[in-house]
């Protein structure tokens, strides 16, 4: 039976990876900040919390990140620990750099005294490429962060490659583009959309203000997108890969997909507002995920519209109960 440790195990992907490996007869961790005082809810939702056993880690700690390490003693380290919103990064640029950088240098330093047996994941973030354009990024398109989430994920990946070229570590990154689920906190766009479409369906009289709609992203659907983490460690060579669907879509049309799942049109129930602006932001997000589809077998299965729909029922049900 391989061990596996998920550090952040509690988020959306943390919870969607442990469901994963817990059905490919793993013995899987998770770590939090702190165990006891730990919200399980996304463990809950799946119905996996009394399956995996959590501990405390502090990823800026290294004698946290090191007792963690010995006391789980795992095959396989998937680091999805730090501050993960991009607007935020602006308001916290120092904790969003620390809880990402030195969460994962640790990490990397104790896989390394430990003589490299364990395989490490990291995730990375396709916000280090900058705007895209036209021209779809690939594993070796050059990084343009324009925020300091994207600065700390770029920094991140590179001291990744450093340890796997100086160390030999079996230890990747995977460039995850937007990937969505009902598990997404509600401070996300997208899930603020769903979740204001269906107020507004079942009769709440209210407008939902948004930023700019022009905006264009590869959206994927976060369960399909934790396999191809695992693919990534279960692979002889460590490789960094690009993982997302290849369809670019703008997030009016998201808008405009989860109300007409609720039979509204979007144009009748949204305001934009100058007050959700970044100090500077993405245009354009484009993805080739190609290696991944050869090397690894991964292709995304669920775009955009799909994606809405899975989330757009989720939500349905939750107002239900």
């Amino acid at each position: 039976m391989r061990r596996a440790l998920i550090c952040g195990i509690g988020g959306q992907d943390g919870s969607y990876l442990a469901a994963l490996l817990l059905d490919k007869g793993y013995d899987v961790w998770g770590t939090s900040r702190d165990a006891q005082a730990a919200s399980l809810a996304n463990l809950h939702a799946l119905g996996i919390a009394g399956r995996v056993r959590i501990l405390s880690m502090a990823p800026k700690d290294f004698r946290s990140v090191f007792l963690a390490v010995e006391r789980s003693n795992p095959d396989e380290i998937y680091y999805l620990s730090g501050q993960s919103s991009v607007g935020l990064s602006f308001e916290q640029p120092a904790e969003t750099l620390e809880s990402i950088v030195s969460g994962v240098l640790n990490m990397l330093e104790v896989v390394r005294l430990r003589d490299g047996q364990v395989r490490f994941y990291n995730a990375g973030s396709s916000e280090c490429f900058g705007d895209t354009g036209d021209r779809p990024a690939t594993e070796d398109t050059p990084f343009h962060p324009r925020s300091p989430y994207a600065v700390a994920k770029a920094s991140a990946h590179w001291l990744v490659a450093n340890y796997r070229e100086a160390y030999g570590l079996h230890c990747c990154t995977g460039i995850l583009f937007n990937h969505e689920s009902p598990l997404r906190p509600a401070r996300f766009v997208t899930r603020k959309i769903v979740a204001g479409a269906a107020r507004i369906a079942a009769g709440e009289d209210e407008r939902l203000v948004l930023g700019n709609l022009d905006i264009a992203r590869d959206w994927g659907w976060a369960p399909e997108y934790v396999d191809a983490m695992w693919r990534m460690l279960a692979a002889e060579t460590p490789e960094d890969y690009v993982i997302a669907t290849g369809e670019t879509t703008r997030l009016e049309d998201f808008v405009a997909e989860a109300f007409a799942y609720h039979g509204l049109d979007w144009r009748d129930h949204v305001d934009t507002s100058a007050e959700f602006a970044r100090p500077s932001d993405i245009q354009v997000s484009r993805a080739d995920p190609t290696r991944a589809a050869e090397r690894l077998g991964w292709r995304a299965q669920t775009h955009m519209r799909d994606v809405v729909r899975k989330m757009c029922a989720a939500e349905a049900r939750r107002g239900l109960n």
